[in-house]
């Protein structure tokens, strides 16, 4: 047998064992609950809840009308808009005069602290919040009606943040479901994974904060250090000795119909922002998904006496029957062609990961942003600090396995 042999059968069988113990890992995870269910809403501090708004998004009403649905006693609503002229500020002063007796409030301005008109648009709000613990939500988050109470039951004394990844719901379209695979049984399980073992990533679209931690770290402004707010949250979390936790049931995200373009630049965004913030993080995507252990197993199967398309046609079918069943178990989006939906986003992660490392710029709401070019020795200079932190953290958990096997 020859070493390049070896070495895909190797790379094939290792590779589908992390698969299924991420994939156990992230539904048992999922499936957790916090012991006696979230706190009791009248044991817990008044909430400043803070919505950026930028345009109208697909489901509108239904997101931005779940605010007002809320069961929580103390809970004060601040929506944020840039621009008088944006169309979205006529739907939330009729929405307003609806629930006047909510006392939600709009406010409107753009000062501009970072490249970010995201975290232009919430400074305001930030500032206008009355009390001491704030939510900041994206306005096409679907927010149930105990959303406070759960993310409370993510808080621990460790905690800096609790945040929640989006889960892609009510999907119309191939390319809209295509979004689903992506933001749910990849994505979002890839970061349940990572706050399993305590290394949790803050995402932008919810955040809990406590109006403190973040002071103590230069206020609202800080997270202006990064092209992405959820990125400098998490590493003024971290910096701060805390932990980023994530919700028990992630929220939905409302997709409506999805184009082609729309997947593909939204993901590619996401990807330049993980390149530039996470560098260390991100090059392991270059050997996710299924279809390069696939391939392996094609070249490795006639060694084995295996004939090669029956037996990748059967990982195949095992990878994202797992992926599936994952889905089914956390009540996410689910239809006859998911398994082909995952096989096709895979086959777009090698182009993804490529395109992520040749460019720098992308469009957010029709605002056109770039992150930082990569250079070898800055990529070194980001990497080297991470990997001597991790060091010690390798150290002690290599010591433990060899006493326990011992």
């Amino acid at each position: 047998m020859t070493a390049p042999i070896l070495a895909a059968a190797s790379f094939c069988i290792a590779a589908t064992a992390i698969h299924v113990a991420s994939v156990a890992i992230a539904t048992a995870r999922l499936r957790r609950r916090t012991p006696g269910g979230p706190p009791s809403r009248h044991n817990l501090p008044a909430v400043s809840l803070v919505r950026p708004l930028c345009g109208i998004d697909n489901h509108a009403a239904d997101t931005l009308s779940s605010t007002f649905a809320l069961d929580y006693p103390r809970c004060e609503i601040l929506f944020c808009v840039a621009s008088a002229k944006d169309p979205v500020v006529a739907f939330i002063e009729a929405m307003l005069a609806e629930h006047a007796g909510a006392g939600a409030k709009l406010l409107i301005g753009d000062e501009r602290v970072s490249p970010n008109p995201k975290l232009n648009n919430v400074l305001k709000g930030w500032r206008a919040a009355s009390h001491d613990w704030i939510v900041l939500a994206d306005s096409n988050v679907l927010m149930p009606r105990d959303y406070i109470e759960r993310l409370f039951a993510g808080w621990r004394e460790d905690t800096g943040l609790v945040a929640s990844p989006p889960i892609g719901a009510q999907p119309k379209g191939f390319w809209a479901e295509l979004e689903c695979a992506f933001l749910n049984t990849y994505q979002a399980r890839w970061q349940y994974i990572a706050d399993a073992f305590g290394f949790g990533f803050a995402q932008g679209k919810t955040m809990l904060w406590r109006r403190a931690d973040l002071e103590r770290a230069g206020g609202i402004e800080a997270l202006a250090k990064e092209v992405a707010e959820d990125a400098a949250s998490t590493k003024i979390v971290r910096d701060a000795g805390l932990k980023v936790r994530l919700v028990d049931r992630p929220f939905a995200q409302p997709l409506g119909y999805r184009s082609a373009a729309e997947v593909w630049n939204r993901q590619l965004r996401w990807a330049r922002l993980r390149r530039a913030s996470f560098f260390l993080y991100f090059l392991p995507e270059a050997l996710s998904g299924g279809v390069l252990p696939m391939i392996a197993l094609a070249v490795a199967a006639p060694a084995f006496a295996l004939p090669p398309v029956s037996s990748v046609a059967l990982l195949g079918l095992f990878w994202y029957g797992t992926e599936t069943l994952l889905a089914i178990a956390a009540r996410w989006h689910v239809s006859a062609r998911y398994p082909l939906l995952c096989l096709a986003r895979d086959l777009l992660l090698p182009a993804l990961f490529v395109s992520a490392l040749r460019g720098d710029d992308f469009v957010w709401r029709g605002n056109e942003m770039q992150v930082e070019r990569m250079r070898p020795h800055g990529m070194i200079a980001r990497v080297r600090p991470r990997l001597v932190e991790l060091a010690p953290v390798a150290r002690r958990r290599l010591r433990s396995l060899r006493e326990r096997m011992s």
